[in-house]
């Protein structure tokens, strides 16, 4: 079962994607929050699988919500759901963490398949926004010197590191004294914001910033 935190702050909408997501018999409709400190505090009391986040919302907005559940709960995954689709937005979704991003508009099969993803691990972003956020990234990476890797977390560098050391996902959750799946869930963070695919992919990015 996965069990899902819809945070959206227009209510008609956020009804009709909770009765989208409440037919399937694998997904879970946990709770449903209408601002991103909402959101952020019934993660910490529910501990959902996948969190449902809008951008513009009232109060704290989705961006730095999903920058403080990233932080907090790195084995929450955010699926952004907004009305926003320019280069800023998505690309400060990603930077703080989000593991996928579709915009509003798309089916409810859509959703539910983009839903399922993150849940595994996996990063998801619709058609319409994929191009930009690779090819800007790759801009990124080629242009950025403020550090080797400023669209990553402390953490997150800490986990590069440790993979560049050659350090197996079970090492690495025993020095940093966190779990397996907290470690495998920033793994996945990482190889998205990297534009990686494979461990060998992020080694070599990590030694060449001569993180190891």
């Amino acid at each position: 079962m996965i069990r899902v935190l819809v945070a959206d702050d227009h209510p008609v909408f956020r009804r009709g994607l909770v009765g989208v997501l409440s037919e399937e018999s694998d997904v879970e409709v946990v709770a449903e929050a209408g601002d991103g400190d909402s959101a952020v505090a019934l993660v910490s009391e529910l501990k959902p699988d996948v969190v449902l986040m809008d951008l513009h919302m009232t109060g704290s907005g989705g961006i730095a919500a999903t920058r403080r559940l990233t932080d907090d709960a790195p084995e929450v995954a955010v699926l952004v759901l907004t009305m926003l689709d320019d280069e800023e937005s998505v690309l400060a979704a990603l930077h703080a963490g989000a593991r996928g991003y579709l915009v509003k508009g798309a089916s409810g099969d859509r959703i539910l398949k983009a839903v399922r993803a993150v849940a595994v691990g996996e990063a998801v972003f619709g058609a319409d926004v994929a191009g930009l956020v690779l090819g800007r990234l790759t801009a990124e990476r080629r242009t950025t010197r403020a550090g080797p890797f400023p669209m990553l977390t402390d953490r997150e560098e800490e986990i590069l590191t440790q993979i560049a050391l050659g350090r197996s996902n079970t090492e690495i959750a025993r020095h940093l004294v966190v779990s397996d799946k907290t470690v495998r869930n920033h793994i996945t963070n990482v190889f998205a914001k990297l534009g990686v695919t494979d461990r060998a992919q992020a080694i070599v990015k990590a030694r060449d910033a001569g993180l190891a």
